[in-house]
């Protein structure tokens, strides 16, 4: 049973890293945004975090992507660059810069659910 259950996960995370490297295929999940305390700190891609940028973390997308990330619950939306690594919380499927989530909509919340679609 666990060796089927580990095939069974295997498969899950395998077809959810093709879905999100595909341009167009849109993958829903939550969001969270980078607190303030990580101003001027190096990124994953050498970059220092700029809350003030446009950018995200993705854990497989290659930097510089270009997603576009919607807020279902108001229908906004901004364009990131994937310039670091994360989010690291389970259940997360990116971390966006603060003007993002400002963008978004959901600074006060610190979370919320997101559609994002590789643009290119």
């Amino acid at each position: 049973m666990k060796k089927i259950l580990s095939i069974l996960v295997f498969f899950t995370v395998v077809s959810m890293n093709a879905q999100e490297k595909e341009p167009g295929i849109p993958l829903e999940g939550m969001a969270s945004y980078y607190h303030d305390k990580f101003e001027g700190k190096p990124t994953a891609s050498g970059e220092l975090y700029q809350k003030d940028s446009l950018t995200a973390a993705h854990p497989t997308l290659p930097f510089n992507s270009l997603v576009r990330v919607t807020n279902p619950e108001n229908d906004k939306s901004v364009l990131v660059r994937i310039n670091d690594r994360g989010p690291f919380a389970k259940e997360r499927i990116i971390d966006v810069s603060r003007a993002a989530a400002e963008i978004l909509g959901f600074v006060q919340e610190g979370v919320t659910r997101v559609k994002i679609e590789v643009i290119e």
